[in-house]
């Protein structure tokens, strides 16, 4: 996991608020970095806990509807966050970038692709609401009540606790058309035990962040959405009307998907994403927005 603190490049980059963390996770064989991830597994890097970050246990004292409509304290916003993974972009030394965002990931790359346009060559979103609601709007493309089974979990507050967590989630947000790997989600949850969902405010902040950028009509960059078709917390009709608003974009909808990326399903993932790399040329010319 890398991290920035206020000091750093990406800090200094990405804004001159109060302090805030930076992180992205990295896993797997070679040098892949992850900008944009959404939740799936009760697990969180601090920068966007609650998708672009974490997706976690709720808490017991919160109900589950405070996971997207509880009252924010510190403003954190939706600019922010597409600032924050530019930042990152920027300290890597990378003028632009194939863009794959997941859940709350998936928002927040349409955000990057509308404030940074020439910083991104293609976008893709996965298990993704269109990233211009928030709030009340959102509530039309969750299912409520896998959000009231999150609540209902409870663990011990632990590292072995967190493990089980992350297990209880993974399943929860898994198909239900497809075996459970259960050894492959305790050793996701068990790499790093500590990364589990410990703030519920920050949680319910970035999940609520409000956008007052252009609507997702106005995104410029070749689109390519993905939805599992039996993702358990995003509707799929979310993916059908990011596809519908956004010019050019093409809709895939995966058999035997929840809301996870899970291996069976890796190989056309990523066919379909190097698939509109290959048909993609650099950012537009137009003026510099960063």
């Amino acid at each position: 996991m890398h991290s920035a603190s206020p000091s750093s490049p990406v800090w200094r980059a990405a804004s001159s608020a109060p302090y805030r963390s930076i992180s992205a996770a990295v896993s797997g064989p070679g040098a892949a970095r992850k900008l944009l991830k959404g939740s799936s597994a009760g697990r969180s890097e601090p920068a966007h806990s609650g998708g672009s970050g974490t997706a976690g246990v709720p808490s017991p004292a919160v109900p589950a509807p405070a996971l997207v409509f509880r009252k924010r304290g510190e403003a954190y916003t939706a600019e922010d966050m597409a600032d924050d993974a530019v930042a990152v972009m920027a300290a890597l030394g990378w003028e632009s970038a194939h863009l794959l965002g997941v859940s709350l990931g998936g928002a927040v790359a349409q955000r990057v692709a509308l404030r940074h346009p020439r910083r991104v060559r293609t976008l893709t979103t996965m298990a993704a609401v269109p990233g211009d609601v928030h709030g009340l709007r959102t509530l039309c493309y969750i299912r409520t009540s896998t959000l009231a089974r999150f609540a209902r979990l409870r663990f011990p507050d632990t590292p072995e606790g967190a493990v089980e967590a992350g297990v209880a989630v993974s399943r929860l947000l898994a198909s239900p058309r497809r075996p459970f790997d259960e050894a492959a989600a305790r050793e996701a949850a068990g790499r790093n035990p500590d990364r589990g969902m410990h703030d519920q405010q920050a949680q319910s902040r970035q999940i609520g962040a409000q956008w007052h950028g252009p609507p997702i009509e106005a995104l410029s960059r070749p689109a390519l959405v993905l939805h599992g078709e039996d993702d358990p917390l995003i509707k799929p009709v979310a993916g059908r009307v990011i596809a519908r608003r956004v010019p050019g974009a093409r809709l895939v909808l995966l058999p035997r998907v929840g809301h996870e990326i899970p291996e069976p399903a890796w190989d056309r993932i990523a066919a379909e994403v190097r698939a509109l790399a290959d048909t993609s040329a650099p950012g537009p010319a137009a003026a510099r927005r960063d």
